[in-house]
């Protein structure tokens, strides 16, 4: 697994969408340029999300750079009930049922 340092921030565009995008509406779709209005709506968990990448980064950035020395020095230990008990988690957390006990 790798781990990359650029990580792009929750709701900033790509500087090839910013560099599009700055050529003007009339540009961006052939629909603008016809008149016809484009619509866009988006989802409460992406708006949410927005709202969080606006602020505070979300990523322990001292905590990454821990994980990243352990990995270069061997010395990272990866437990895969660990993770997949995490991962259960999670997905009955988004589907709203609660926790079983194991």
């Amino acid at each position: 697994m790798k781990i990359n340092t650029a990580i792009p921030a929750v709701g900033k565009a790509p500087d090839s969408v910013r560099a599009k995008n700055a050529a003007g509406p009339a540009a961006a779709s052939p629909q603008s340029a016809a008149g016809t209005a484009a619509r866009v709506d988006i989802s409460s968990l992406s708006a949410h999300m927005q709202k969080v990448g606006a602020g505070e980064t979300p990523v322990n950035a001292e905590r990454v750079a821990e994980i990243k020395a352990a990995i270069s020095e061997g010395r990272f230990q990866i437990n895969p009930e660990s993770i997949a008990d995490g991962l259960l988690t999670s997905v009955r957390e988004m589907l709203g049922r609660p926790h079983a006990a194991n």
